[in-house]
């Protein structure tokens, strides 16, 4: 359990600190306008919802055997194309339109690290269950979460002012070699699971009378694994996990844009509102406990409420700290009726990469939707 935990973190962790490297790097190629920052953001949503994708059918048409095998082949094949500085080629010449070279030069360096270590939040998850015959094992989204809030604030707190650039990536390829061994490990954990294997015939004892037989056809028909086999989500429930997660998704960049252009332009200032969406995903898939519906419904009509009278009220005259902590506060709220209710709703392990699939959609449709 101890090896699932770890990778997961390093994962989530390495996720969110590639993304401020190789948005430096492409700066001095691109500059930085806001056509820069958006493909960046374009590729790395993109790219996280196809390692959800990923991690989906693999895990939904795949034998288990045949899941670590193909992901411990990718991993080594995403160590032998590892290369964090882009090629000169993509610079840009003159004027013409950056998107499409951002993209190339994204792709080329981290694409395939990228889409790996988005993949291993759902995938071991996944492989977890199997393993550990576990049918709600979602406390490691709640991990997955810490490890992407922790990165994101080490970023410009510790590792801007200590390393350059060039000294970032050396450290970033470490990271990633030891989560491709970490998680090569917990494949040949899932590979070696007894649940992998088909359960071995056991002997039949004869039957000794009529009544006898019943009884036992009976039992095997209640204990077979149609029986056993939880319930399938319906098509109403993908939709509300993607119209929840969409909902904090737009509620986060509208917030972020509208504190960070509108009221105070201070640098590093998206930090906050990101780090609230974080803490809640840590929040309410780390205990099903604190969030109670009952009791969150009103705070989220005040939060609802406060937003609203922000942006109609504030014109200047107010201190920036007390709107920029009503707009906070009313977005933490916001994200954790959502994230509650999602991970109130969540279903059981065997329909798991579904589940985050359509919370990764619902995730990339609100940003697209801003």
């Amino acid at each position: 359990m101890l090896l699932y935990t770890i990778t997961i973190f390093l994962s989530a962790f390495l996720l969110f600190q590639v993304q401020p490297i190789m948005a430096k790097i492409a700066l001095p190629w691109f500059g930085g306008s806001a056509s820069v920052w958006a493909a960046c953001m374009l590729f790395f949503q993109f790219f996280l919802l196809m390692g959800y994708l990923y991690s989906h059918l693999v895990v939904q048409r795949l034998s288990p055997r045949l899941q670590s095998a193909l992901h411990g082949a990718v991993l080594a094949v995403s160590l032998l194309l590892l290369r964090m500085q882009p090629d000169p080629s993509w610079k840009p010449a003159g004027g013409e339109e950056p998107v499409l070279r951002i993209l190339g030069m994204l792709a080329s360096t981290v694409g395939l690290p990228y889409l790996l270590l988005s993949t291993t939040g759902p995938l071991l998850q996944a492989w977890y269950a199997r393993t550990y015959q576990v049918a709600f094992p979602y406390w490691l989204y709640s991990v997955s979460s810490l490890g992407s809030f922790l990165a994101l604030l080490s970023c410009p707190v510790i590792i801007e002012p200590a390393l350059g650039v060039s000294r970032q990536t050396q450290v970033w390829s470490a990271g990633y070699v030891a989560f491709c061994a970490a998680c090569a490990a917990c494949a040949w954990l899932a590979w070696r699971s007894r649940t992998a294997e088909q359960p071995e015939a056991q002997p039949v004892e004869p039957v000794q009378d009529q009544e006898q037989t019943i009884h036992l056809v009976e039992n095997s028909v209640e204990n077979s694994p149609e029986q056993q086999r939880p319930a399938a989500p319906a098509w109403h429930d993908y939709l509300l996990w993607v119209l929840l997660a969409a909902c904090s998704s737009t509620l986060l960049l509208a917030v972020t844009n509208y504190v960070c252009q509108n009221i105070a332009p201070v640098p590093l200032l998206w930090v906050l509102p990101l780090s609230l969406y974080l803490l809640s995903f840590i929040i309410t898939f780390g205990s099903e406990k604190i969030y109670e519906p009952g009791a969150y419904l009103g705070l989220l009509a005040l939060a609802l409420s406060g937003l609203t009278f922000g942006v109609i009220k504030f014109d200047g005259s107010t201190r920036l700290l007390y709107v920029i902590l009503l707009f906070l506060a009313g977005l933490f709220i916001c994200c954790l009726v959502c994230h509650g209710e999602l991970a109130r709703r969540k279903p059981h392990a065997r329909y798991l990469t579904g589940f985050y699939l359509a919370v990764s959609l619902g995730g990339a449709l609100g940003g697209l939707f801003v």
